[in-house]
Formats: C-alpha cells, sequence, structure tokens
C-alpha cells in the first residue's frame, strides 16, 4: 500500500504526463518520454534546482503533507451515551449543550485561563503570516483564546534597531505583540518564542523587559521540518542585511557572481535559513532560569515530531523544569514554507506521537513528578480533532495547539471583507446577502458586544477568526454534551474507541468490539 504520491502535487504545481500510468515507489510515468518538457518534479527540478523543494507560490500559501498516514484521528470515533451526566446535574433542563463548560487553564500553578481551548502555534516571518497576523491575533484575543509570536520577526524587521549586537526597538515585533495585546479580553496570552537566532539577538528579553509581554516559549522544532525556518528574499540589499544579521543565505548574497546572475534574472530570491539548535539540560536550564530573571511569568516549550528519545527528553526536562505548557507538534501539519518532501516524509505523524506522549505522562505520573500543561499539535482543524486529542492523553492535554486552520479563517475573513468593501462580492457569499451584517453571521452580534467604535477597528480578517473559533466551541460542546461530559476536565479516553485493531494497538484506546464488555456483561447478568 502506497502511502503518498513522490513525483508530483499540486503543492509544487507539478504534475505527470501520463497521471494515470505512474511508478508507485518513484512517481515518474510509466514512459518518461524524450521530448517531455518536464512536468513533474523531477523534470522541473532539472531547470529550477532547488527552488523546486518548496510548495508554490511561495510565500502566498500555506502548506500541509499530503500523505495518507496509515493511523490517524479517523480511526477513532467519540462515545454518546443515554446515562447521566458530568459536571452539571443530570437534569434534562440543565444538561444541555449550551451549558457545557469549555474553559481550560494552563500554567504550572493552573492560572492561566483560556475560554476557548485553543492555542495558535507559532506563526514566524513568513509573509503569509506577516499579511494575516493583524486578523489572527485579534481574532484570538477576543475569543479568549492563546497565541505564539514565531520566529525570527525582529531578525526580519527592515526597520530593526540594534545595539550591541542586541534588539532595542522592533516595530514588527511592536505591531505583532500589540495585535493581540489591544484586544484582550483577560482570557488567554500571547507568548514569543525565539530561535537560535533570536536568542542571540535577545529577542525574548527585548519582549519582556519593553513590550510588556509576559509569557516565552523556546522553540526545539516543529512538525512541519527537521530543520530551521526559511523565507524567501527577493531584495539584494536586504539579502545583504540579512546575512549581517547572522543568518544563512543562499546563494551567498556577497559572492559577486551570485550577484551577477540575480541581476541578470537567473533567479529572482534568496533564500533565508535559520540554524537548529543543539540541545543539553545544562544549556536548558540555564536558559530557563535566565528567562525567569528577565521577567517570565510563564515559560513554555515546544517540540517537534522527533523521534521517541527527544519527545521524553521534553516532557522530562519541562517536568524539571516546572514549565506552564508543553506543545508537541506532530508531523503532517504546518503552516509556512517548509521543504515539500520534507513535510510529507519526515517525522512521527500526531496520532503516533500523541500515544507515544501519553505513554510518558502516565510513567511520570506514576513515578509521582511534575507533568506540565499538555498542547497538541499537528494537523487538527475542527470539532472533533479537538475532543479526539484531549480525550486521548486525558488528564494531561489541556489545549489544542492549531495554526494552518485559523490562518485560513483569517485569510478568507480577510479576502470576504476586502470583496464586500470593493462591492464586488464572492459568488459563494452571495447567498447571503450583500453586506457585512448579512455575510458574516456574527457581525451584529460581535458589533453589540464590542461597540460600534471597537467594531469598526478589527482588523480584516478578525471577524472571520472570531466566527470560526465560535463554530468550534458550539461543535465541541454538543460533542461533549453527548458524551455527558460538561467540562474538559471530565473528558477521559474511555470517550473513545478505536475502530481498527491497529489503532488500538498503537494508542492503547480500546478497540470497539472490546469496548465496554464487563459492563456489558454485568447488564446482561450472563
Amino acid at each position: 500500500m502506497t502511502f503518498s504520491k513522490p513525483n508530483f502535487s499540486t503543492a509544487t504545481l507539478t504534475k505527470l504526463r501520463t497521471p494515470n500510468a505512474y511508478v508507485p515507489s518513484s512517481g515518474l510515468c510509466s514512459t518518461c518520454l524524450d521530448g517531455c518538457p518536464g512536468f513533474c518534479e523531477v523534470g522541473t527540478s532539472a531547470v529550477r534546482g532547488k527552488e523546486v523543494l518548496y510548495p508554490q507560490p511561495f510565500g502566498t500559501t500555506t502548506s500541509a503533507s499530503e500523505k495518507d498516514y496509515p493511523i490517524d484521528y479517523s480511526h477513532f470515533n467519540i462515545m454518546g451515551t443515554t446515562v447521566g451526566a458530568h459536571g452539571i446535574e443530570a437534569d434534562s433542563d440543565k444538561a444541555i449543550f449550551p451549558n457545557v463548560n469549555i474553559e481550560t487553564a494552563i500554567g504550572a500553578d493552573g492560572g492561566l485561563k483560556l475560554q476557548t481551548p485553543v492555542i495558535v502555534a507559532g506563526m514566524g516571518s513568513t509573509f503569509v503570516a506577516k499579511d494575516n497576523w493583524a486578523g489572527l491575533a485579534c481574532g484570538t484575543a477576543i475569543a479568549g483564546a492563546a497565541i505564539v509570536i514565531g520566529e525570527n520577526i525582529c531578525g526580519m524587521d527592515p526597520e530593526l534597531e540594534v545595539k550591541n549586537g542586541r534588539v532595542v526597538h522592533s516595530p514588527a515585533m511592536v505591531k505583532r505583540v500589540t495585535s493581540f495585546t489591544d484586544w484582550y479580553n483577560g482570557y488567554g496570552t500571547i507568548a514569543v518564542q525565539a530561535n537560535v537566532e533570536d536568542t542571540r539577538l535577545g529577542v525574548q528579553e527585548y519582549t519582556l523587559e519593553k513590550l510588556g509581554v509576559d509569557t516565552v516559549e523556546l522553540k526545539w522544532g516543529q512538525g512541519a521540518k527537521d530543520i530551521g525556518g526559511e523565507v524567501k528574499i527577493k531584495s539584494l540589499d536586504f539579502a545583504l542585511e540579512l546575512k549581517k544579521r547572522g543568518y544563512i543565505v543562499l546563494p551567498d548574497p556577497e559572492n559577486e557572481t551570485v550577484q551577477e546572475a540575480y541581476r541578470k534574472g537567473a533567479f529572482k530570491e534568496f533564500e533565508r535559513h535559520s540554524r537548529v539548535g543543539m540541545v543539553d539540560e545544562e544549556g536548558f536550564m540555564k536558559r530557563v532560569e535566565e528567562l525567569r530573571q528577565a521577567g517570565a511569568k510563564r515559560i513554555f516549550l515546544k517540540t517537534g515530531a522527533y523521534r521517541p528519545a527527544d519527545l521524553a527528553l521534553a516532557l522530562k526536562f519541562a517536568s524539571k523544569a516546572k514549565l506552564d505548557l508543553l506543545t508537541v507538534d506532530g508531523a503532517g501539519g504546518g503552516t509556512g514554507m517548509s521543504p515539500w518532501r520534507m513535510m510529507n516524509e519526515w517525522g512521527v505523524p500526531t496520532a503516533y506521537i500523541q500515544s507515544m506522549l501519553t505513554e510518558y505522562c502516565d510513567r511520570l505520573a506514576a513515578a509521582g513528578e511534575y507533568v506540565p500543561p499538555i498542547s497538541m499539535a499537528g494537523g487538527f482543524s475542527l470539532e472533533d480533532h479537538m475532543f479526539k486529542t484531549i480525550a486521548m492523553s486525558a488528564p494531561y492535554v489541556k489545549v489544542v495547539g492549531m495554526a494552518r486552520a485559523p490562518l485560513t479563517a483569517a485569510m478568507v475573513g480577510k479576502n470576504v471583507e476586502q470583496a464586500i468593501k470593493n462591492g464586488k462580492v464572492f459568488n459563494e457569499q452571495k447567498k447571503y446577502g450583500e453586506n457585512m451584517d448579512q455575510i458574516f453571521i456574527l457581525a451584529e452580534q460581535l458589533r453589540k458586544d464590542l461597540g460600534k467604535d471597537a467594531f469598526d477597528r478589527l482588523p480584516e480578517g478578525a471577524l472571520g477568526v472570531y466566527t470560526y473559533y465560535n463554530r468550534l466551541q458550539q461543535g465541541l460542546k454538543q460533542f461533549m454534551c453527548g458524551a455527558r461530559k460538561f467540562t474538559l476536565a471530565h473528558i477521559d479516553r474511555n470517550d473513545l474507541v478505536a475502530l481498527t485493531e491497529e489503532a488500538a494497538k498503537i494508542s492503547g484506546i480500546k478497540y470497539i468490539m472490546d469496548a465496554d464488555r464487563e459492563e456489558v456483561k454485568n447488564i446482561l447478568g450472563c
């Protein structure tokens, strides 16, 4: 059985000459014709080389794996019941889904409250994140969720001011922070992530000391790629500046031959790459202490889809350091400009890495050690995903990590708003009406809640993000009501069943034909 299709994808704008006749293992056409101009990735690579590593058009899309993993969350179903209620009185007039409480709390002290159990995983310096950040952060803030500012924001800021190698002012970072804090409703938080370059520039210290940030995130990686972040740079001058700031820039913008090739149009973009971090316990604990001394009230750690030993290391370090949140990002998700084949063929997929994580958390808990609040991420987009990931690792998962889906909501919300303002409503929305209040189902209610002046100041996309979160909230409440679980704390692993024996073996969730076996025996009396 083939789980992915190499050598052609809409993500890389490549295709096959013979799409119905190809070699599954290589992805090449069964008959490769001399005379073909090069439709596939191999053929396109013969002309454009490393450009074809990345999804296209670069910088204006978000991308995630197309690989069909052997086990994913569709191989688990949510169980309902007709009996009783947990977290509310078992009364049909009270145990209704609007009364489900989906608030959650994270932090070592449980003191950080979220109205919506979502944290938007780090959105870094990619152009698609930059262009949609204001709406994304604002919508997240008014929904009472959390968001992480990703890596390289200061380093990519054309107006960055540096003194003695440290950030002293970054308008781009100020905008990222205030897009959330200006709309903060008392729930959720905004955290600032850092990679190697950010740490050298003192980005987290700058945001803690100058911008009023109180939460930071250490980053070991992500589920979409095994290397540092990358973006494309169209300007030679800016490519030179980024190299001066310490980034890896390819091809070398200081090379005269490269400069000449750029001027002649042989290529139009430079690649900026970040370094990979090097983890050791002494350095990790030292950095945690430095951040606490700098004023960090809460410290998170995000790790990617690395091998099982690395996952255990992340959990152990987070436990020893008493961190406030550990985000585990499984392979298959993604928002940025990760190499396409890496997105598909690298790392531990989310359902597998969460199954490992659950076992490791159980072992720590059994030993009496601190288990940090957990956020699972890696391809989640809807309310069933939320219920399943919370249940699979109950009681450890407190919040669901998302990125691509909220960003999609921000982009669509922005595009629809612009179309309305320009008097050119998309055909997809014309059935709802012609103006904001007709098309956006929550516009009138949010205007009432925020006040007209505040509503009119909402950045484009925020209404789309808020409305998307509202759908997640109600959808999650409906699943929980059906399971008779009226708070998130009452969700447990018994609320799921595995639909295949393989899924049951991997996860430890009961196979559907074995669920409730002892209870059934007791009920039947035989």
